[in-house]
């Protein structure tokens, strides 16, 4: 299964376009079918720890003492789809309005090796808002969701994993 996950991202990290399971298959000369390549990514819920697991050495390769760790808030647009816990309408401050689809907080290991030019940017870990709290308005009688847990206190305690991780070493 690793050998096959490791196709898949190599396959959307070195993509520009909508991607797809039949995609990668046809590419792969259907040697891998789109049937296993949807199962395999919609059975596995991949979390934190996974991506932790598979960037661990290369942090560990580039550490440096003035390493910090970046924060995004990504809104990955769905319009077209469902509303349900993940997909579901958010505030999106750098269009000033809602919108609909999954809302990714990420952190990144950001640091900067004297003897290379570029600097190292590496996702360390990663969270989904999840709206799982349903209750009416009782303004206009909608319905609304809301995560049990608020975006800053999800990256707070994605920080405090990050300092247990060992990703930066705070100074007292």
């Amino acid at each position: 299964m690793k050998r096959e996950m490791d196709l898949c991202s190599d396959y959307l990290l070195s993509s520009f376009g909508q991607e797809t399971a039949t995609g990668l298959s046809r590419l792969l000369e259907n040697t891998l079918s789109h049937n296993k390549i949807t199962r395999m990514l919609s059975g596995n819920e991949f979390s934190s720890r996974d991506l932790w697991q598979e960037v661990k050495l290369l942090v560990r390769e580039n550490e440096t003492n003035n390493a910090c760790l970046i924060f995004d808030d990504t809104i990955v647009s769905k319009p077209y789809t469902d509303e349900y816990d993940l997909i579901n309408w958010h505030w999106d401050h750098s269009r000033i309005r809602n919108e609909k689809g999954i809302n990714l907080l990420t952190a990144f290991y950001h640091t900067q090796l004297p003897t290379v030019p570029e600097a190292l940017r590496v996702p360390v870990a990663i969270e989904c808002v999840k709206k799982t709290i349903r209750f009416c308005e009782e303004k206009n009688r909608r319905e609304k969701h809301q995560s049990p847990i608020i975006k800053n206190e999800m990256m707070r305690l994605m920080l405090r994993q990050a300092v247990e991780n060992q990703h930066l070493n705070p100074k007292p």
